[in-house]
């Protein structure tokens, strides 16, 4: 492993082995016109990572590529749970997504629609000697999707990377601060 926390080959291999993403038929890997996969080990527990991912609104306070995360009728958004309906910004592209899978510490998934894009974006959280072994998989469909995968390859790869290294340093610095103090 890197000393960044980036995943080496070999513990690609021996964590891809131990778990992975549950995908829906439809967007599965092996019929998704676009997919990307992005891990990192985080030297933090499971549970401080997960308190970081779930509170969406805080997002855009620390990862640049979301914009305006609130609840579908524009209630302030709590912490996603299973059914959650948000609306956000990302890449650029207006989104509503639904959260799919909620097993809290573990796997959390959702669907994206936006103009041109139909999307589902998933994470596992396995503990691991060093800390957590964090995973993160999107597969798209659509125009859009299509057309910024062919102009720009790596867009989304980079955009997932620099969400995995700001979710470290966050989890790095502990529990958000309303977790810290027993208020959720």
């Amino acid at each position: 492993m890197s000393e960044k926390g980036f995943m080496s080959e070999k513990h690609h291999i021996e964590m891809e082995q131990a778990t992975g993403v549950i995908w829906p038929a439809r967007y599965s890997p092996n019929v998704a016109p676009v997919h990307v996969r992005n891990e990192i080990i985080i030297a933090a527990p499971p549970e401080v990572v997960w308190a970081w991912l779930i509170r969406a609104t805080n997002w855009p306070t620390w990862y640049s590529n979301s914009q305006n995360v609130r609840q579908s009728d524009g209630i302030q958004l709590q912490d996603l749970a299973l059914g959650s309906v948000f609306r956000w910004k990302t890449f650029g592209v207006a989104i509503c997504s639904t959260v799919r899978e909620f097993q809290p510490f573990n796997r959390l998934a959702w669907d994206a629609q936006g103009f041109g894009v139909d999307a589902y974006h998933a994470w596992v959280l396995t503990a691991h000697n060093e800390g957590c072994h964090v995973l993160t998989e999107e597969t798209q469909y659509g125009w859009g999707a299509r057309l910024l995968d062919f102009l720009m390859p790596q867009r989304m790869w980079k955009g997932h990377e620099l969400w995995l290294s700001s979710l470290r340093d966050k989890s790095l610095q502990g529990k958000p601060l309303e977790y810290a103090l027993g208020q959720v």
